[in-house]
């Protein structure tokens, strides 16, 4: 009987607490992401400052785009909605979210190093915006992302060689933007079990090299040719130089016989 009094106690208890409070940290991620998009076709209606204040309760969402899981921000989509503006850095303060897809947008700007603080994220997916700069090397530091979509977009800049030990990576693609220089080892040619990419994860980026792309074509001349211009050069070079010589030795010639005929004349006859 004590038994079945301590739980109705417990029960009554719980009863009582109040609702947990919203996160300061998912507030303060939705605010600074709000504020940095612009919505033209206003699709992001519910995204107030009222509703970041509290997006999330339990396993619900009250924001569009955003699964919740626990009270906390687990996923957020924001795919194909005519956005534009630039990613916020303050995404970072999302430190629950495990998916990030704003792919088929208009953003510009670059992608945020602060992104390195989603020590949780498995998904990144910003593809087909208008994204600049270089790919941050800090995107190493997320050791869970299985997804990394960065394809079309106007990236420049070398391939970080620390993307190569993300060993969950089973998805990269960062065709179509403007990236140059060697593709790194450690993603170019896996070993082990490691998933490994096609030429199609790096297509599109025309200073772009290395495995598993096809050799470069020589953009300038062959060296077959390189060197038939040079021997021609030669040759014309020498053809050149012995007409010269031959004109030279002619008209030198020509003036010692005039010469000549100049002192014969001056000479007297024995």
């Amino acid at each position: 009987m004590g038994g079945w009094r301590l739980l109705l106690l417990c029960l009554l208890t719980c009863a009582g607490l109040p609702p947990s409070s919203p996160d300061p940290d998912d507030e303060a991620c939705l605010t600074h992401l709000s504020e940095s998009l612009q919505d033209p076709n206003k699709n992001l209606r519910n995204w107030t400052r009222a509703t970041f204040a509290n997006p999330c309760s339990g396993f619900t969402s009250y924001i569009q785009g955003a699964t919740c899981n626990n009270g906390r921000i687990y996923k957020l989509s924001l795919t194909n909605l005519s956005l534009k503006g630039s990613i916020s850095p303050y995404l970072s303060n999302c430190t629950n979210l495990q998916s990030l897809d704003l792919s088929s947008n208009g953003l510009t700007g670059p992608i945020p190093p602060e992104l390195q603080y989603l020590v949780n994220l498995a998904l990144l997916n910003l593809s087909a915006n208008r994204l600049s700069g270089d790919i941050p090397q800090q995107l190493a530091f997320c050791a869970y992302l299985n997804v990394i979509d960065l394809h079309d977009n106007l990236l420049t800049g070398q391939i970080p060689q620390q993307l190569g030990l993300l060993v969950r990576l089973s998805v990269f693609d960062v065709s179509n933007n403007r990236l140059s220089g060697p593709i790194p080892a450690l993603l170019g040619n896996r070993s082990g079990n490691l998933p490994r990419f096609n030429a199609s994860s790096y297509e599109g980026n025309k200073d772009l090299y290395g495995y598993p792309l096809p050799p470069l074509k020589n953009k300038g001349l062959s060296i077959l040719a390189i060197v038939g211009i040079g021997l021609g050069s030669g040759f014309l070079s020498l053809v050149l130089s012995f007409t010269a010589v031959c004109v030279w030795l002619r008209v030198t010639e020509q003036k010692m016989a005039v010469e000549e005929g100049k002192i014969s004349q001056l000479m007297p006859d024995y």
